[in-house]
């Protein structure tokens, strides 16, 4: 390494050394980034998956009202009646997010011949509702009874609080199970972490509404039976990726 000691002429010499000092800066320069990069470089990625089970207590539902006849008025009025019927019962068990989802009349055609004809109307109201699990077998039968002739969708769902819980215990599993798994692969190769750099929550989703096959199970339910329904459980996966510098 050249340094200012070695040159003793009196006015070249401060020149030179001057000129050695910034060739040793460019040097170091060139050299720092090269070892920066091997210090970035040497990072493990590792991603831990975490799960949380809960019971699917809250039911949503879509049922409605369908009527066919020569008249339209006549199917519209039938539909009317009979819906607002069904409200009036829904209303009265204090169901969740009660809102009309589709009112419907269309002409029904006989294409014999030259020219489309008119031969009846068929119309139907729908609703969706949400409400406990435990109680939606019982509220289908008196629906039925009332007039719906019609179930569209039974879905069922965990509340969002238990949602909101189980999301925060997965991805705490999640965490951990990366961590552990970098220990295992680092200790094995006779290394330590020093940080984590990065973190990614690669998915927190919460679970898709498990559905129920409702109409099938009502059609074949003898009237004085109870229609059983059972909510099952739903799980909520999380992911989590961790980046450490070793």
């Amino acid at each position: 390494m050249i340094t200012l000691q070695r040159w003793i002429l009196p006015s070249a010499g401060l020149v030179l050394g001057a000129t050695a000092l910034a060739v040793g800066l460019i040097n170091i320069a060139a050299i720092s980034p090269v070892k920066a990069q091997e210090a970035v470089s040497r990072v493990l990625t590792v991603t831990g998956e975490g799960s949380e089970s809960i019971p699917a207590t809250l039911a949503q539902v879509q049922l409605g009202v369908t009527a066919q006849g020569e008249n339209a008025q006549t199917v519209q009025q039938e539909i009317a009646q009979r819906s607002s019927a069904v409200v009036e019962l829904l209303r009265s068990q204090n169901v969740d997010e009660l809102q009309t989802t589709g009112i419907r009349l269309n002409p029904q055609y006989n294409y014999d011949g030259n020219q489309p004809r008119i031969t009846g109307y068929t119309g139907s109201n729908t609703v969706s509702f949400q409400m406990p699990t435990d109680e939606v077998g019982t509220l289908l039968d008196d629906a039925i009874a009332t007039g719906a002739n019609q179930i569209d969708s039974v879905s069922f769902v965990a509340a969002d609080d238990a949602i909101d819980t189980a999301r925060g215990t997965a991805l705490q599993e999640a965490t951990a199970d990366a961590q552990a798994q970098a220990d295992v692969v680092l200790q094995s190769l006779n290394l330590s972490s020093q940080e984590i750099i990065g973190i990614q929550v690669n998915n927190a989703n919460p679970p898709m509404p498990i559905p129920f096959a409702a109409q099938a199970r009502l059609a074949d339910a003898v009237p004085e039976a109870t229609t059983p329904v059972e909510g099952g459980e739903q799980t909520v996966n999380a992911r989590v990726t961790l980046q450490i510098r070793y």
